[in-house]
């Protein structure tokens, strides 16, 4: 057996020995204790260890959560942005709209208001322009159309004095003719409603109607036109005038 350099330490016994490999261990074990951060005297290597990792765990986590928040918010700006230009989209289409109906409405405005001018401006001319006057085909109407032409002529009578009279002269007969007085026998028979004579309907006869004896119009007319010369009027007249 080699000696050793140390005097005395070929005389350590196995229990001296084995003492000193335990401290050395204990050493070593302290050594290692004291590299881990945060170890605690009492605790393992291996329970430091999970302790150091444990941060770095934490670290991952926190980090995939920031960034699906980060992608929640890109989304949520992105729906933002894109709700805004729907929005804007929508607007525009509205103003356009309005436009287009205020457009309109001024059209509109200005179509009734030229259209009132024009219907205020042709009153006039239809208040002057009245209908004419129209009479019935029978003798009612025939007396009237004649009392209008007589009052423009200033000729004088009354519907029931003409009236009177064409009942006892024809009976309201316009096609009526006497072939057997005087005048018959001397070529001039009396004719129409009032039994007027042909030299006398054309002495008498009044402007505006007819040249024909036989027409109502023209005979009543002529014949109150004589009655006013010769008796003032023919509701003067009771008899053969």
């Amino acid at each position: 057996m080699p000696k050793h350099a140390i005097p005395g330490l070929d005389r350590l016994t196995l229990t001296h020995k084995l003492s000193a490999a335990g401290v050395a261990t204990a050493g070593a074990a302290a050594l290692v204790f004291g590299l881990v951060p945060g170890a605690d005297a009492g605790q393992s290597t291996d329970q430091a260890a999970a302790q150091q990792a444990q941060p770095v765990t934490f670290r991952a986590v926190t980090t995939a959560a920031q960034t699906q928040q980060a992608t929640i918010a890109q989304q949520a700006d992105a729906s933002t942005k894109a709700g805004r230009a729907e929005a804007a989209v929508a607007k525009k289409k509205a103003d356009v709209a309005k436009a287009k109906a205020e457009k309109a409405a001024d059209e509109r405005a200005a179509t009734k208001t030229a259209s009132r001018s024009a219907a205020r401006t042709m009153v006039p001319v239809a208040a002057t322009a009245p209908a004419a006057k129209t009479y019935a085909n029978n003798l009612d109407g025939w007396i009237r159309e004649s009392l209008d032409i007589m009052a423009k002529k200033g000729i004088p009578g009354s519907y029931e004095g003409i009236h009177r009279n064409i009942i006892r002269e024809s009976a309201g007969n316009p096609q009526a003719i006497n072939n057997w007085d005087i005048n018959a026998i001397n070529g001039v028979p009396s004719k129409g409603l009032l039994q007027v004579i042909a030299p006398t309907f054309q002495a008498y006869h009044v402007e505006g109607t007819s040249w024909d004896a036989y027409d109502p119009v023209a005979n009543i007319t002529a014949a109150c036109n004589y009655a006013a010369d010769k008796y003032g009027s023919m509701d003067n007249v009771n008899s053969a005038y």
